[in-house]
This record gives structure tokens, sequence and C-alpha cells, in this order.
């Protein structure tokens, strides 16, 4: 399946808008992470174990995104848009969503 940021896919054009797709997912906070992040807080630099929960969240919200498309038989994504929010004290929704479209070659 493709997933574009963009409006239109090079080669093809879109026959049908199948209609907004979307998946999410919400994440808290661990107490390991948070000490090894208290720690990376004095000395400074980038908090790994965050920046890996985030790219977990990011993958697992897109998966459920393209089964929410593959369910309406969609042959892409387009116009895909990621946000973040808090939800409370030490956790956040990854939320990703896009139009789900079928193509065909230009």
């Amino acid at each position: 399946m493709i997933i574009t940021p963009a409006a239109e896919i090079a080669g093809y054009r879109v026959v049908e808008t199948l209609g907004l797709v979307h998946g999410n997912t919400i994440r808290a906070r661990h107490l390991g992470r948070d000490i090894v992040a208290a720690l990376k807080g004095l000395v400074g630099g980038e908090i790994e174990e965050y920046t890996k929960m985030m790219a977990e969240s990011r993958e697992q919200a897109k998966d459920r995104m393209v089964a929410d498309a593959t369910r309406l038989e969609a042959d892409a994504i387009v116009n895909v848009r990621f946000s973040t929010s808090y939800v409370m004290g030490g956790a956040a929704e990854i939320l990703v969503y896009g139009n789900a479209v079928k193509i065909e070659p230009a």
C-alpha cells in the first residue's frame, strides 16, 4: 500500500475516494525509562529510550491506519498526517490519519 503525505502520487491518478482512515495508540512513560531520562537530563543529550518508544508508537498507529484502509480495500492513503496530544500525566496519544483511495496508473 502506498502511504504519502502528498495529495497526489506520481504516475497514478485517484479514481475513487473511500474516506478518512486513522490509527492511534496511547503510550505511558515507564519508571525505568524515567530514571534514565532524569540522568540524561543532568548531562544532556538524546534520550534514546523515549525516541525508541515514540518511533514504535508511530509505527503501531500507522499499522492500525493501514488495517483500516485495507478493510476498505484501498490501494493507497494520501494526505497522511501525524498528531500527538497529551492525555494525562505521563501519557500521550499518537494519531495518524489520511484519505483512503483507489488508484490506477496515469
